[in-house]
């Protein structure tokens, strides 16, 4: 053995300090020594029994400085049979360290334990440290976590302009889209905010709002609509002696007021005219004007079947061209870009304005009376546009899920296309944002190109001109559809663009003032009025029915298609619905036990009987109502035809 090292230790030796076991320098030589601070909790065992001699990067438990306390209080948190020490040592380590603590106060002890506690956090954190250069790797290799909006090198101001129209770039890194929400819990002072949570609740709630407002107001105007269209009030005496309103003091008004009455009493002439050519008719003219109609409605068919074909085509080829892009290295390629991401907003937008002309001109040639004309044009317009969006949300389905293929190669993995759509959510609101955006392009260009260049053209141009063309006329039912269709493009994405309702709200301010503009400087007022009694119910009814579509691909979002991995606050969860199954699960025993009640078959099968029995009733209360008035009205014409013959008699008399 080394003289230096018998020297050195001699002293230590005859004084029992090391008692049966080497000194510290022959650890130094072993190999196993250099793995100390792989060790954790065994490399501070190794640490407080070298003392002084540990080696660097080990951390200190005790040392020759530290005091009696600490070693015991170390001693307590660390297995002796980790330690490498005889069973005479560890007694005597163990008798010191029930000594030293029975010693201690209260506060001492608090102290010892916090020491502890953050030792073992940092042995914690320091595996977790090691570990985390693997954990991104595994993660950033996984296929269904291929999503990174963020974009690379240095962005031009020209690129900020595309993504601010598209919904692309940094507007997916914004709270616009689903994708920039997180799945985390904030802690605030005393509450817990769960995001997924509220985001699924948030969605919930403002469809049902919706939907209790727009039940609300079909009531109220169903029975306005039911009394002001009733025949026997509609009366050609009340609406030339109780139909002016003296309230009007501008000659513009007054006049306009004039030509609704005229209009009105020629519509009701026109409608009983229409009635009775259509009962003098021969059966040879009915079957050739059935015949007419018939083939009318197949090429309207026929024209709608087209429309939705080309939305279709339209959708398929963007959202593949988008998927296989690169990124854009000149202005003209981002441009090209921008417009095949607009294809199938354009398409829509333009077979909305060119379809309904064209039920226009068709609708002349099958000799309704002007009233049905009216609303069998509203009723193909409302159905082509609902149906657009329809075929939209179908055509994106059938890309997102591989045609409802979930054993596909591209939806094997994670449930949903993945490849193409690795945020899948995000591109959908992208979508219904840029409807929503294009939609009032359109309608600025249209005011700005089209009808203001006309009123100069009619007021200044020539004569000839003036006449064919005419000054513009205001048709309130396109405007109302052009109002329930923007209303539903926003509730279908809303589920996927959280703060689209805030876009469309500020859009329609801006649409209400152009809109007022251009009626007031550009257009004149209709030769035919529309009835607004009976059209305010069906508008409403087409709104209902646009909400009633904007819950399908969201309830089906939320409980059947698995929501994308790499984005959004649902990323962890096998369905969207899952956030809430948690959060009862965290409830109180009391409070979830009633969620499961609710939602069981135990209380949804007696739910369902007791408002069947309640509709049932309140049928039975109107059927018994509409009876007693028809004996009422029948009351009033025998009531009538008595003062006739009264004054028949007066008559006579005199």
């Amino acid at each position: 053995m080394d003289r230096h090292w018998e020297e050195e230790t001699g002293s230590k030796w005859a004084a029992g300090t090391w008692g049966h076991q080497p000194p510290s320098a022959l650890f130094h030589q072993l190999p196993s020594n250099a793995t100390l601070r792989f060790r954790g909790d065994k490399a501070l065992a190794w640490g407080a029994v070298l003392g002084e001699w540990a080696p660097q990067g080990i951390p200190q438990a005790w040392g020759s400085e530290g005091s009696k306390e600490e070693v015991a209080a170390d001693m307590e948190t660390i297995a002796l049979q980790q330690l490498p020490l005889c069973m005479a040592e560890k007694r005597r380590h163990r008798l010191q360290a029930q000594k030293q603590a029975g010693q201690h106060t209260r506060w001492q002890q608090w102290q010892a334990g916090q020491q502890r506690l953050r030792r073992k956090v940092g042995s914690i954190l320091l595996h977790t440290q090691l570990w985390r250069s693997s954990l991104t790797c595994i993660e950033a290799n996984s296929p269904c976590m291929g999503y990174d909006p963020n974009p690379r090198g240095l962005v031009s101001y020209f690129t900020y302009v595309m993504d601010l129209l598209s919904g692309t770039g940094f507007m997916e890194l914004t709270y616009l889209f689903y994708g920039y929400y997180q799945n985390s819990v904030v802690d605030v002072v005393g509450f817990s905010y769960n995001i997924s949570l509220a985001y699924l609740l948030a969605v919930l709630c403002y469809f049902l709002l919706c939907l209790a407002w727009i039940v609300h107001r079909s009531v109220h105007l169903l029975k306005r609509g039911l009394v002001s269209e009733d025949g026997a009030l509609s009366t050609y005496s009340i609406k030339v002696f109780a139909g002016w309103d003296f309230g009007l003091t501008q000659p513009p008004a007054a006049i306009w007021k004039h030509n609704s009455i005229r209009y009105e009493l020629k519509l009701d002439l026109e409608e009983e005219a229409s009635r009775r050519a259509m009962a003098q008719r021969s059966p040879a003219q009915r079957a050739w004007l059935y015949t007419l109609r018939s083939l009318i409605n197949l090429l309207v068919v026929a024209l709608l079947g087209v429309a939705f074909y080309c939305i279709y085509l339209a959708t398929e080829y963007s959202q593949s061209t988008l998927s296989q892009q690169s990124v854009a290295q000149s202005k003209s390629k981002a441009f090209w870009e921008l417009l095949v991401s607009y294809l199938p907003s354009i398409v829509i937008t333009g077979a909305n304005l060119v379809v309904p002309m064209a039920f226009g001109v068709l609708v002349r040639l099958e000799q309704y009376p002007f009233s049905q004309e009216i609303k069998l044009t509203l009723v193909r317009s409302v159905f082509l546009r609902l149906a657009s969006l329809v075929v939209l949300l179908v055509s994106l389905w059938m890309q997102i899920t591989c045609h409802g293929q979930t054993e596909a190669f591209d939806c094997r993995t994670c449930g949903y296309n993945h490849r193409h759509f690795p945020c899948w959510e995000t591109r959908v609101g992208q979508e219904m944002y840029k409807l929503l955006v294009f939609d009032l392009l359109t309608m600025l260009l249209v005011t700005l190109l089209v009808e203001f260049p006309r009123k100069i053209l009619v007021s200044h141009g020539p004569a000839l001109l003036a006449r064919l063309w005419g000054q513009q006329e205001f048709l309130v039912p396109a405007n109302v559809l052009d109002l329930v269709y923007g209303q539903t493009v926003c509730w279908v994405g809303a589920s996927f663009c959280p703060l689209l309702p805030l876009l469309n709200t500020l859009k329609y301010i801006l649409l209400f003032y152009l809109k007022k503009l251009t009626l007031f400087s550009n257009c004149r007022p209709g030769d035919r009025t529309f009835r607004a009694s009976s059209s305010n119910f069906f508008f409403l009814l087409v709104l209902l029915l646009g909400l009633a579509i904007s819950w399908v691909p969201a309830l089906y979002s939320i409980f059947a298609l698995p929501p994308s991995q790499a984005c959004g606050p649902f990323r962890a969860e096998p369905s969207m619905w899952n956030a809430a199954l948690l959060a009862i699960d965290g409830l109180p025993e009391l409070a979830r036990g009633f969620f499961y009640f609710v939602g069981s078959l135990g209380f949804i099968v007696p739910l369902l009987l007791l408002l069947c029995i309640f509709l049932f009733y309140l049928m039975a209360l109107a059927d018994s109502y509409s009876r007693l008035v028809k004996e009422l009205k029948m009351q009033l014409q025998l009531e009538g035809r008595d003062k006739v013959f009264l004054v028949n008699q007066i008559t006579e008399l005199s």
